[in-house]
């Protein structure tokens, strides 16, 4: 009681003393806005100057809101208003009281070309109270490139060999598009994001510490990709053509038709790519008690070709119904036909001396056809934040994909049975509803209210069928109903929130509960009974599941304004991983007769707890980003390798004990690291950008009386930099360094990747030509060694080789930077605290 009483006494003393020393001065209030986009800008620079006295100078940042509030004595003044690659205003006031300036809107710098540049040529990163906003800049590096080029290029963001993508070394990231799951992103993959071109990209939201808005889905955080959509009056675009080797052909354009009443805008594109790509396995073999292997090594060397032509196509048109309130309506839609082949020669030994040898052909022709509508409806009450916003999407998709695969032998010393061929036959359909309202409230100058509503609802349908060669039967296909499935996969989730968001000086707050409930259910379709597919698995299964979680997800963010170019982050959320369905599904891949992968039915969420202090500070030069972060997951997924005997089933094994990968719930992993990030320009022609996170991480839990357990430290290093050359030349260089890492079973080396650059810009800057190197040195390989009491293994893995690209960019009715410049645009995504 004491203390509080002290505590109050001093506050009120602190008050009265302020409230005396600003008795004989006045307020000067505005809001600064972007004239082209109407949406408020924070951090834009208020100067207040005497002109009779050069000492006399006052001044402040704009809030979040893109309001300003300066107390000045009485008396004449100049008022700059500025923000960076924007026309500033100058004005002279006299001030014999409150002085409001109304909205002051500011313009793009047209005129201010050289200084533009720096700007939009680069990477730059705005802070919020619950995300890092990196605009994507004119990388030269992704140019001809995917969308997984350019998140690659994005601090705290990894893409590995295979595409998938981490956050802070953790793979469990979720992938938003415009701030919603989307099908450009992928259904539970990130394919397709090879297929997009890098250019569609306007930024990308790194949210380590997401508020109570986003989905709790994700334990690493969330990624969100905000996709382009000109806002400058007229007819304008660009066409972005690119030729490569290995080959590579694409073309796409981006355009837009902008009126006062409506903006039309379209993305569309062709791709066409040759991936080819590599692996080798070397695997030894321990005799146990349990185990006793035909053969004691098994090396194989697989060649892989990928045949990937893609066409995708994005067109909306946004309608402004009044000034305050507007209806989007988007339709996505993307075709893929893809052809596969790879060649695995296998080697089995045993006591050293090679006994059989197959080359075992699988060629795969997948189909994909994917569409998505959306619809959106925002309404502004006032310009101070005030809006409610309602989002409607579909999603369908359908794959189908066709294997066949042919096995022969090529040497043999002990007559070995003929190896009978397959032929694989899967569908997967997915539909997926989404229904979101979010409504905003700021009841006052320092407080905000929210609170929204998501259903998220989906159903995803795996037909797979197996028929194998019958030897004895002329060499006829017959149906294996043993491995033949259905697997019926449902996934919903429906959430509500509240938050509140409130400025007490220089500090900042966004506190937030999301409750969410969700349902996953599974029914597997298969002739055999659950007592056959224990046998067979190894464990018991459940082959028509419902699952009910219901969970409470806190968050709370906090920021401190050191003054206008320093602050300090923190932030605390609890976060959920849910199991996707090839993570479920219990039937085991094709993929190879030795190492197959197997989903788990019994698989329960992962819950984590996370919390993330941050510091940034700007110089005029440079920028420096840092954070200390530490999470905790519980009964968190880990893929346990192990020796199976598959036989008997049909399974094409020859009677070998093979190596299953199967991912199980462990009890405890824990991951505490550090990253800071530097985005320096010394001097107009040389741009620098580098990054470094390190991390460890601790993981605890027993599987099969076998102890799990593994303590790891790695890190991620990055480097860019970019020189303007004679003649206007660009050069840039992108270098990438993923350390060495361990987990309970595999090291994983270090892997090493430079990316180069040469830019010039043709045709009075209307067109762009650029040559980049992706891998300059071949080295995007993965590397492991794994062993336990049954196994080692040597492998080696490459997802794509070194590739080269020429790309032609030719803009019309745009300024060259005009589509890249700096814009905290915020119609797109799910807003921010405005405080």
């Amino acid at each position: 009681m004491k203390n509080k009483l002290t505590f109050c006494m001093l506050f009120l003393f602190t008050a009265f003393a302020f409230a005396q020393s600003n008795a004989s001065k006045f307020e000067i209030t505005g809001t600064v806005v972007d004239k082209d986009a109407g949406i408020p800008l924070e951090y834009a620079t208020i100067t207040i100057t005497n002109p009779n006295n050069a000492t006399d100078v006052e001044g402040g940042i704009t809030d979040m809101s893109g309001n300003f509030n300066v107390a000045v004595a009485p008396g004449k003044y100049t008022i700059k208003i500025e923000y960076i690659s924007f026309e500033p205003i100058i004005l002279n006031r006299t001030v014999t009281g409150d002085l409001s300036l109304g909205t002051i809107q500011l313009e793009f710098a047209a005129s201010s070309l050289d200084e533009v540049t720096v700007v939009a040529e680069t990477t730059t990163v705005d802070v919020r109270l619950d995300k890092k906003i990196y605009n994507i800049g004119k990388d030269l590096t992704t140019a001809g490139g995917t969308v997984g080029d350019a998140l690659n290029n994005v601090p705290s963001v990894a893409v590995d060999v295979e595409g998938g993508i981490s956050l802070r070394g953790n793979e469990n990231v979720r992938i938003l598009i415009n701030g919603k799951p989307s099908a450009i992103a992928g259904f539970g993959s990130t394919d397709v994001l090879r297929q997009l071109p890098a250019d569609a990209i306007e930024r990308v939201e790194v949210i380590t510490s997401p508020s109570a808005r986003y989905d709790a889905e994700g334990t690493a955080g969330i990624l969100n990709i905000i996709l382009r959509k000109e806002k400058t009056l007229g007819f304008n675009g660009s066409i972005n053509t690119s030729v490569g080797n290995p080959d590579l052909a694409s073309i796409s354009a981006n355009l837009n038709l902008r009126t006062e009443k409506f903006n039309i805008f379209n993305t569309t594109g062709y791709r066409y790519t040759s991936s080819p790509g590599n692996g080798f396995f070397d695997t030894n073999y321990l005799s146990s008690e349990t185990t006793d292997p035909t053969y004691d090594r098994i090396i194989e060397d697989r060649d892989i070709q990928r045949l990937n032509r893609g066409f995708n196509t994005n067109l909306g048109i946004e309608y402004y119904l009044t000034d305050m309130s507007s209806v989007t309506a988007s339709v996505f839609y993307r075709n893929g036909n893809d052809t596969d082949e790879t060649t695995n020669l296998t080697q089995s030994f045993r006591d050293a001396s090679k006994v059989l040898e197959t080359e075992r052909v699988e060629r795969l022709k997948e189909k994909d056809d994917s569409y998505q509508l959306s619809l959106n409806y925002i309404n502004k009450f006032n310009e101070n934040g005030h809006q409610l916003t309602a989002d409607f999407q579909y999603e369908n998709s359908e794959e189908t994909q066709n294997t066949r695969i042919n096995e022969d032998i090529t040497f043999d010393t002990e007559d070995t049975t003929p190896i009978i061929g397959e032929r694989l036959f899967t569908t997967e359909k997915q539909k997926e509803y989404l229904v979101q309202a979010d409504y905003v409230l700021p009841f006052s100058e320092d407080w905000q209210f929210e609170a929204g509503y998501r259903g998220s609802f989906e159903n995803e349908i795996t037909d797979f069928s197996v028929n194998q060669e019958q030897i004895a039967n002329s060499g006829n296909f017959v149906l294996n109903d043993t491995l033949t499935n259905i697997f019926d996969y449902t996934e919903n989730v429906n959430a509500v929130y509240t938050q509140i968001g409130s400025k007490f000086g220089k500090l900042s707050f966004l506190a937030g509960l999301r409750l969410e409930n969700t349902q996953l259910k599974g029914k597997i379709d298969s002739r055999l009974t659950e007592a056959e597919l224990q046998d067979i698995f190894g464990f018991a299964i459940d082959t028509d599941f419902d699952n009910d979680y219901l969970g409470l997800f806190p968050t709370l963010n906090l920021t401190y304004e050191l003054n206008e170019r320093e602050n300090i982050t923190l932030g605390y959320n609890r976060r959920i991983n849910r199991p996707r369905g090839w993570f479920l599904n219990p039937f085991p891949d094709r993929d190879s007769r030795n190492n197959v992968f197997q989903g788990n039915p019994n698989l329960a969420p992962a819950y984590a707890n996370a919390y993330d202090l941050g510091y940034l500070k700007r110089w005029d030069k440079l920028t420096l980003t840092s954070s200390i972060y530490f999470q905790r997951e519980t009964e968190s997924f880990e893929v346990i390798e192990e020796i199976v005997e598959l036989q008997g089933q049909g399974t094409n094994t020859n009677g070998n004990t093979v190596i299953r990968s199967i991912p199980f719930n462990l009890s405890s992993n824990e991951r505490i690291g550090a990253e800071i990030g530097i985005l320096y320009n010394p001097i107009k022609w040389l741009r620098l950008n580098g990054s470094f996170n390190f991390f460890q991480f601790n993981t605890e839990g027993f599987f099969n009386d076998v102890d799990y357990s593994a303590k790891n430290t790695s890190y991620f290093a990055r480097f860019s930099s970019k020189v303007t050359l004679p003649f206007q030349i660009d050069w840039q260089t992108n270098a990438n360094y993923r350390g060495a890492a361990q987990n309970a079973q595999s090291d994983t080396d270090g892997i090493l990747s430079v990316d180069l650059a040469l830019s010039k810009d043709v045709f009075g800057d209307n067109a762009t030509v650029s040559m980049n190197v992706s891998d300059l040195f071949n080295g995007r390989k993965r590397s492991q060694f794994t062993t336990n009491d049954l196994f080692t293994r040597d492998s080696e893995f490459q997802w794509r080789q070194r590739q080269i690209n020429l790309s032609f960019v030719y803009r019309f009715n745009q300024r060259k930077n005009e589509a890249k410049r700096n814009q905290p645009v915020n119609t797109d995504d799910e807003g921010d605290f405005q405080g």
